[in-house]
């Protein structure tokens, strides 16, 4: 069976990274890796790695998210890759459903899945309740509910480490962060690969955790900053596809 490098960048979120593992580890049967990125936390983060036994890499200070993720990426051992906010937390047959739908095809690199917080049409149709009755409703495994995309949003962010080889790492002129998923999406679009929600996937998104530790002012700067450089690297807007 194929393994999955779950990499998980994190600044200071020790509470929100307890429950992301312990999600994992209740609800995948799947081979598995951790890999947490530590952007040099300092509220015990590497002792609930050390603790859980989980891979990790220590970063001397915040190096951004994208930079981060390329971290992981590069001890990674899976033939799978997903990168995982230390904000979300899975359910019940979260990475099997995922698989199934990134594997139905060859030409298949990116998948995501449905969740309570983000932009464009991952977004969930139907009021949020609970995590319990999220899944039993929506975790069933069922290809009809699979949809092409343009882009996925880089929360939970499934692909196939073929795609990594041919397109390379994320771009870190995104750092610390937004947009480099757009990115990612643009590239694997570009040499040829297909995106998919997995419709039968639900995963709880608190929602920018690391970024509302910061000014909101500064927060809405860095997010125009990055458009901008999309923009001056691809030369159009991808909030188009949100």
């Amino acid at each position: 069976m194929k393994k999955t490098s779950i990499i998980i960048p994190t600044y200071n979120g020790r509470e929100l990274l307890k429950d992301c593992i312990y999600s994992i580890r209740m609800h995948t049967e799947e081979p598995y890796e951790i890999i947490v990125v530590d952007n040099g936390s300092n509220d015990g983060t590497l002792d609930i790695c050390r603790q859980e036994r989980i891979t990790f890499i220590s970063l001397a200070g915040n190096i951004g998210f994208p930079a981060a993720c390329n971290q992981g990426l590069k001890i990674a051992s899976g033939d799978t890759l997903l990168l995982l906010n230390n904000d979300v937390i899975v359910t019940k047959n979260w990475l099997k459903n995922m698989l199934s739908c990134l594997y139905s095809a060859e030409n298949i690199g990116i998948v995501g899945p449905l969740t309570n917080y983000a932009s464009g049409r991952q977004l969930i149709d139907i009021p949020y309740t609970n995590l319990e009755d999220m899944s039993q409703k929506l975790n069933d495994p069922d290809s009809g509910k699979w949809m092409a995309i343009d882009r996925i949003v880089g929360l939970c962010f499934l692909f196939k480490r073929e795609l990594m080889d041919r397109i390379g790492l994320l771009d870190e002129r995104f750092s610390p962060g937004h947009f480099e998923d757009d990115d990612y999406c643009f590239r694997a679009r570009i040499a040829g690969y297909q995106l998919r929600i997995a419709g039968d996937v639900f995963v709880f998104h608190h929602g920018n955790a690391s970024f509302n530790q910061q000014d909101g002012n500064t927060v809405k700067q860095l997010i125009e900053n990055n458009r901008n450089k999309f923009i001056d690297k691809w030369g159009f807007d991808p909030t188009i596809y949100v």
